[in-house]
């Protein structure tokens, strides 16, 4: 009988050279945890954001992917649980790659311990500022007078009224 002789002659696969870095660079490019956090009720959707709150994002020893881990409560679990695979792709739509491969599911009762506890309400987003008043909008107006650019001399007037807002308001 013979022996099988190696066919990798001292080779390592890539995955494994290239894995340290591919995390880097994904991790570069913004596929990092803050953002899955800071822009949750945009990539997971109103409903799915109502019901859980994104804990972690792991990547695993080997492979490519990383794991999303959500928290939710006892009674909304299975519900999360079986809108997973929707939650997954659009998370996967946002990036452009399939860089979750799994999204993990953890429960947390709606009372109990103080470090398990999470306020799954949604505060609304700040209403839009109110116009400026009309002084400062003429004073706004005054100070981009010189511009010949119409878009331009728009966006200095825009930009005239905030700071003269601001300053009215430390005043």
């Amino acid at each position: 009988m013979t022996t099988r002789r190696s066919t990798t002659h001292g080779f390592a696969r890539t995955d494994k050279l290239l894995e340290t870095r591919i995390r880097k660079a994904s991790e570069a490019r913004g596929f990092a945890q803050s953002r899955v956090l800071t822009h949750w009720e945009e990539v997971a959707g109103a409903d799915i954001a109502a019901l859980a709150r994104p804990v972690e994002v792991s990547y695993a020893r080997s492979g490519f992917g990383a794991t999303l881990t959500v928290l939710t409560t006892g009674a909304n679990a299975p519900i999360v649980e079986m809108r997973r695979e929707e939650l997954r792709n659009r998370i996967n739509a946002v990036y452009g790659y399939n860089a979750i491969t799994r999204v993990r599911v953890t429960q947390t009762a709606a009372t109990g311990f103080a470090e398990g506890q999470v306020d799954f309400t949604y505060r609304p987003k700040p209403a839009a500022p109110a116009e400026p008043a009309p002084q400062v909008l003429a004073r706004a107006r005054a100070t981009a007078e010189g511009v010949a650019d119409e878009g331009l001399r728009a966006a200095l007037e825009r930009l005239a009224a905030n700071v003269i807002c601001k300053e009215q308001g430390r005043g």
